[in-house]
Formats: structure tokens, C-alpha cells, sequence
């Protein structure tokens, strides 16, 4: 760094990190194993070497990815916070999203507890102002909570993975995402 401007390998660092994360998520959320590290620096442009000096293993880079995957669902969250009619959909695109990363999820949980909490009280706090706005303001149940979301998210993750055909999965994950909504959300 000279003067306080970042240099332009400082630039390419966080390109190069930021076509890691992006290629990492499409080849971890696959549903079939592979020699991931190799796809993954050829998909994000990159060389191996490049790939291990970011992430210098697959644990450490499965981390990254689900840091980076919640960032967008936080973003996305974020933006729609200030629809309360909208909770339904956003809450809908965001356990469709937990459908198509069920591989990815399925990696989450090999983390020990205290990380797989972690990453689950971020989801939930992303969710807490958009759910109070939906309950102020009679949309959703007067009883639910944030922490009532976890339930919806394991239960939609479960039916999703209580198959290995993928699109079985999806079909049951879907009906099962209508059921739990119209679980939560009060009739208009």
C-alpha cells in the first residue's frame, strides 16, 4: 500500500477472492462429489496455487463460501426489509435458495456446533426487523419469532434432503415450503 491507496495486486487479491467465493458456491452446491479444488480455480480463472493461498484447504474455503452466501442472503434480506407484505416472498426465495444449496448445507453441518449456530443466528437476525415489520403489521401470526424460523429452516431443509433425487427433493421441498407458509402467514 503506498499513501493509503490499495495497490493493483491488492485489486487482484480481491478479484481473484471474489471468482473463488462465486465459482465455489456453484461447484459446492452440485449435488455430485469431484476433485472440487482443481473445478473450482478453473472455473473461477485461476491457478491452483492462487486458489490455495486464499483458501489453503477445503474446510477453510467451505467456510468462506457460507460466509459469503449468507452475505447475499443478508443483502437480499436487507432489501426487502421494508415490505411487510413482502416477507412471504422474500422468506420464500430464501428457503428455495437453502433447497439449492442442500449440498452445501449438508457441508455446514460437518462444522461443530457453535459455528453451524452461528451461521444459523445470522440468518435469523438478518430476518428479525422484516418479521416484526410482518407482525406489526398483521401479516404473519402474532406468535411467531425470529427463532421460530429456524424450525421452518430445518424443516424445509429436511424434507429436501430426505431423498437423492434431486427433483423429488425439490417437489417435496416446495410443497413443504407452501405448507410451512401457510403455516406462518394469515390469510389476506
Amino acid at each position: 500500500m503506498i499513501y493509503g491507496t490499495p495497490t493493483a495486486r491488492r485489486r487482484d487479491a480481491q478479484r481473484n477472492r471474489a471468482a473463488i467465493l462465486e465459482a465455489a458456491s456453484e461447484v459446492l452446491a452440485r449435488e455430485e462429489p469431484g476433485a472440487l479444488m482443481p473445478e473450482i480455480a478453473r472455473r473461477a480463472g485461476i491457478g491452483q496455487a492462487t486458489l490455495y493461498r486464499h483458501f489453503p484447504d477445503r474446510t477453510v474455503l467451505t467456510a468462506a463460501v457460507l460466509g459469503y452466501q449468507m452475505e447475499l442472503l443478508e443483502t437480499r434480506i436487507a432489501a426487502h426489509s421494508s415490505d411487510p407484505a413482502g416477507l412471504r416472498h422474500l422468506l420464500r426465495d430464501v428457503l428455495h435458495s437453502l433447497i439449492g444449496m442442500r449440498a452445501l448445507v449438508r457441508l455446514a453441518r460437518r462444522f461443530d456446533l457453535a459455528t453451524q449456530q452461528r451461521y444459523m443466528r445470522r440468518l435469523v437476525t438478518a430476518f428479525a426487523t422484516p418479521l416484526r415489520r410482518a407482525r406489526d403489521h398483521g401479516h404473519v401470526r402474532a406468535d411467531l419469532t425470529p427463532d421460530d424460523l429456524v424450525l421452518l429452516f430445518t424443516m424445509v431443509q429436511s424434507v429436501s434432503e430426505a431423498t437423492a433425487d434431486v427433483a423429488a427433493a425439490h417437489t417435496a421441498a416446495d410443497r413443504a415450503v407452501d405448507l410451512v407458509l401457510d403455516g406462518v402467514f394469515l390469510p389476506n
